[in-house]
């Protein structure tokens, strides 16, 4: 099943696109080839790790004379922050269940 959110965990289970998205939320907004000096990726990768980000919501673009800016999105990440509160309250209610029966076993 295929849900609207599956882009965006997909494009952040990435560890270089999560690292570029890091870095544009950390340092603003920067060209590619900014981003391409600590990336430890060539350049092509770097541009094609951002069309990833950007298709996922995550990154905007915008195009400078013959170079292009690129921003994050930090806000796209609410799906991300709903799913991980809904995923600790299932997990919360588990272990509350399993200490009572503990609890119980003990007596």
């Amino acid at each position: 099943m295929v849900t609207p959110n599956d882009d965006l965990f997909r494009s952040l289970a990435d560890p270089t696109r999560r690292a570029l998205f890091e870095r544009l939320c950390r340092d603003g907004d920067l060209t590619v080839g900014a981003l391409t000096e600590r990336a430890g990726v060539s350049q092509p990768a770097v541009s094609k790790h951002l069309r990833v980000l950007k298709e996922a919501g995550l990154v905007t673009d915008t195009p400078e004379g013959r170079q292009t800016r690129y921003s994050a999105r930090p806000q796209a990440l609410a799906p991300l922050v709903g799913w991980t509160r809904e995923m600790a309250g299932f997990w919360e209610d588990r272990f509350d269940a399993l200490d009572a029966l503990l609890k119980r076993m003990d007596q």
